[in-house]
C-alpha cells in the first residue's frame, strides 16, 4: 500500500510539474504580448465575438466534442475551420448539444471505469526475459495465476553442494502500473487542449488540427490499454484472434486515410480544394490567391467571386478580387471592390492606398490626395496585421508627397515625406521615399541636405537607378562636373536598356556644350523608350537645341502622336515645322494646340508670326 501511495504521490507530482510549467510558458508569452490578449477578428472564432453569453457557452462547449469526433472518426477535415465551418449553437434546441451531453457523459464514464476498472489495479507488471515470473507471490502468465510449489528456489536451511550458497535471482524489471498509464494518458489527452478550449481566453480558431497532435498520443495510448484489457478478459483463442484483428483492421483503416490526406497536402492547390466541403469561403478564397500565382486570372477571379458568394464581407477577398481587376487594367471594377473592402473593413490602409493610386490614373489629383490623407490618419490600433499596415500607410504618405511636389507645394510634400519617414515600418524599403526627400531639399535649394538625402537613398539601394540620376544633377549643380557625369555612366550601366538614364545624361551633355554626344543620347534615348511621350518628347527638344532640326521634328511628330491632346506637343511641333518651312502642316498644329489651350500667349504669339510669313509669301492662311 505504501508502494502503491508513493507511486501515485510521483504521478501527482509530475502533472503538478506538468501543469505549473504550462502555467509559467503561458505567463511568459502573455508578457511578451503586451499583458494583453491578442486580437482576432470575427471571422477567425465567431462564437468568441457573440454577444450572447449562451450562445458562446453552448459553442464553446460543442467544439471540443467537434474535436473528439475528428480523433474517432478523422473523416472530414480542413486547413481552416474558420467563419462558418462550425455554425453557431444558439439555442438550447439545437440538437448538436446532445452529441456535447453525449461526449462529455462518454469520456466521464470512460474515465471513471478505466480507473475503476480491477484489471488495471495492479501495482507492477515485471518482466524476466520474456518468461512468467512472481509478482506478489503469485505468477502471472497470459492473466493466469498460479501457485509455485516447485523447487526453483531452495529453502535456505537446505543442504548445498560445494560451499554454502544463496540461489541466484532472476533480474526483474518492473514497468508502470497500466492505472498510472490510463492517468497518464488522461492527462495527455486533456491538459494540452485545455488552451483551445477558450475557457481562460479566446484563441484565434474554432478547431484546429494541430491542437489534437499531442492529445492523439494520449487517445492511441486509452486504444491500447483498452485493447489489452479486453484482450485479458476474453479466455477463448477465436475471441483474442478476432480481437486482433479488428486492431489491425484499424490500424490499417487509419494508415489509408493517412494515405489519402497525404496527397491533399501535396500542394497548396490540392489542400485548398480539399476544404472546399467544410470551409467554402476560405477554400475558395485561398485557391483564388494561388492561381493568380500561376497566373491563371480567369479561374482565380471565378475562385474570389465564389469565396464571396459564401461570405460577402470578407474584406481581404474584396481586396484581392479588387487587385486582380486593378492588374487586368479594370480599374472601374477594381475600385467598386476596393471602397467594399474598406466599408467591410475601415483600417484597410493597403486598399486606401490602390484606390488613391488608380485615382491619380483617371486624373483626380483631389480625390487622390483626401484618399490619401484619410489612409494617413488611420489609428495603429486593433489592426490585423500592423506592419503590412504601416507599410501602406507610408506608401500612401510617399504618394501624397509626390502629388504636392509634382505641384510645386514642395514645402508640404517634404512635410508628407518627414512623417513617412516617421512611421515607415523596418521592413520597408527607404529608397524612393529618400530620394523623393532629397528631391524637395533641391527645389527648396537646400543642397546639403538634399546630397544628405540622396546618398541615403544610395546607401539603402546602392543600384537605385533614379538616386544616381538625381545626385547627379546636384553635383552638377553644385561644380562637381566629373563626379556628376561618373553617376550618370553608372546609371547607364546599371540598366543599358533604360532609355531615362540615357536623357539624364543627354541633358547634362547639353548644359556641357557637347551637342553632338546630347544628341546621340537623346536619340538613344528615344528608341529605347518609344512609347514613353516625357523621353521622345525631351529627346526632341534637345535635337532642336543641338540644331537637329530634322531629328527633332520627327521626335516631336512621335510625341504629339503619343499624345495627341497635349497642348504643349501640338505647339512644339508646329514650331519646328515653322522653322523647317513647312508653314502650312505648322498651322494645323498650332490651330489644333490653341482648340485645346485657347488662352496660351506662346502659341497665339507663334500663329501670328506664321501668319505673316505666309502673308509674304501669298499663301492662304486658315484662320483669316
Amino acid at each position: 500500500m505504501k508502494t502503491d501511495r508513493r507511486k501515485n504521490m510521483s504521478l501527482l507530482v509530475s502533472l503538478a510539474w506538468l501543469v505549473g510549467w504550462g502555467m509559467i510558458l503561458l505567463t511568459v508569452r502573455f508578457y511578451w504580448m503586451g499583458n494583453k490578449p491578442p486580437n482576432f477578428s470575427n471571422s477567425d472564432n465567431p462564437a468568441a465575438d457573440s454577444p450572447h453569453f449562451l450562445t458562446r457557452v453552448l459553442t464553446f462547449l460543442y467544439l471540443p466534442a467537434v474535436s473528439a469526433w475528428l480523433l474517432l472518426c478523422p473523416d472530414k477535415l480542413s486547413f481552416d475551420w474558420s467563419m462558418d465551418a462550425i455554425s453557431l449553437l444558439r439555442s438550447i434546441a439545437d440538437w448538436r448539444n446532445l452529441q456535447s451531453v453525449l461526449f462529455y457523459t462518454g469520456f466521464a464514464l470512460l474515465s471513471w471505469f478505466s480507473l475503476r476498472n480491477p484489471l488495471l489495479q495492479s501495482s507492477k507488471i515485471s518482466e524476466t526475459n520474456g518468461k512468467s515470473h512472481i509478482s506478489n507471490g503469485k505468477s502471472a502468465t497470459n492473466g493466469y495465476s498460479h501457485n509455485h510449489n516447485d523447487n526453483h528456489y531452495r529453502d535456505s536451511n537446505s543442504p548445498k553442494r560445494n560451499g554454502y550458497h544463496k540461489p541466484p535471482k532472476a533480474p526483474q524489471k518492473s514497468l508502470p502500473a497500466t492505472e498510472s498509464v490510463v492517468v497518464f494518458s488522461l492527462g495527455l489527452l486533456v491538459l494540452p487542449f485545455i488552451p483551445a478550449t477558450n475557457m481562460f481566453f479566446y484563441v484565434g480558431f474554432v478547431v484546429a488540427e494541430r491542437v489534437l497532435y499531442i492529445p492523439s498520443m494520449g487517445f492511441c495510448l486509452l486504444v491500447t490499454v483498452g485493447l489489452r484489457s479486453m484482450f485479458v478478459r476474453c479466455r477463448s483463442r477465436y475471441s483474442r484472434a478476432f480481437l486482433l484483428s479488428c486492431a489491425a483492421g484499424l490500424v490499417l483503416l487509419y494508415s489509408l486515410k493517412t494515405v489519402r490526406r497525404n496527397q491533399d497536402w501535396q500542394s497548396e492547390e490540392m489542400l485548398y480544394r480539399s476544404g472546399i466541403a467544410v470551409n467554402p469561403a476560405k477554400a475558395w478564397g485561398n485557391l483564388g490567391n494561388v492561381l493568380k500565382n500561376q497566373g491563371k486570372m480567369t479561374e482565380a477571379e471565378r475562385a474570389y467571386r465564389n469565396a464571396l458568394y459564401y461570405r460577402g464581407n470578407m474584406a481581404d477577398m474584396l481586396y484581392n478580387l479588387g487587385l486582380l481587376l486593378q492588374e487586368s487594367e479594370r480599374f472601374s471594377e477594381a475600385l467598386h471592390y476596393y471602397k467594399l473592402a474598406i466599408g467591410s473593413r475601415p483600417t484597410l490602409a493597403s486598399a486606401y492606398l490602390n484606390v488613391g493610386i488608380i485615382q491619380v490614373s483617371q486624373g483626380n489629383i483631389e480625390e487622390a490626395k483626401r484618399t490619401f490623407h484619410t489612409c494617413a490618419d488611420i489609428p495603429d490600433e486593433n489592426l490585423k496585421d500592423p506592419h503590412a499596415h504601416k507599410s501602406s500607410v507610408t506608401s500612401c504618405l510617399y504618394n501624397l508627397g509626390k502629388l504636392l511636389h509634382e505641384q510645386g507645394q514642395h514645402e508640404e510634400a517634404l512635410s508628407m515625406y518627414k512623417e513617412a519617414v516617421q512611421k515607415m515600418p523596418r521592413q520597408f524599403t527607404p529608397q524612393s521615399l529618400y530620394n523623393m526627400m532629397g528631391e524637395a531639399y533641391m527645389r527648396l535649394n537646400n543642397l546639403e541636405e538634399a546630397g544628405h538625402w540622396y546618398r541615403e537613398s544610395l546607401k539603402a539601394k546602392p543600384d537605385h537607378i533614379p538616386a544616381h540620376l538625381t545626385y547627379g544633377k546636384l553635383l552638377s549643380v553644385m561644380g562637381q562636373k566629373s563626379e556628376a557625369e561618373h553617376y550618370f555612366l553608372k546609371a547607364i550601366k546599371l540598366d543599358p536598356a533604360r532609355g531615362n538614364c540615357y536623357m539624364h545624361y543627354g541633358q547634362f551633355l547639353l548644359e556641357e556644350s557637347r551637342l553632338g554626344e546630347a544628341a546621340a543620347m537623346a536619340q538613344k534615348a528615344a528608341e529605347l523608350d518609344s512609347s514613353e511621350f516625357d523621353v521622345v518628347f525631351s529627346a526632341a527638344h534637345m535635337l532642336r537645341q543641338a540644331s537637329l532640326n530634322e531629328a527633332a521634328e520627327r521626335y516631336y511628330g512621335k510625341a504629339a502622336n503619343l499624345r495627341p491632346d497635349h497642348p504643349a506637343a501640338l505647339m512644339n511641333l508646329g514650331a519646328i515645322l515653322h522653322l523647317n518651312g513647312k508653314l502650312k502642316e505648322a498651322e494645323s498644329n498650332y490651330l489644333r494646340a490653341l482648340q485645346l489651350k485657347p488662352d496660351d500667349l506662346i502659341t497665339q504669339s507663334n500663329l501670328h508670326k506664321l501668319w505673316n510669313v505666309m502673308q509674304k509669301q501669298g499663301l492662304r492662311a486658315s484662320g483669316t
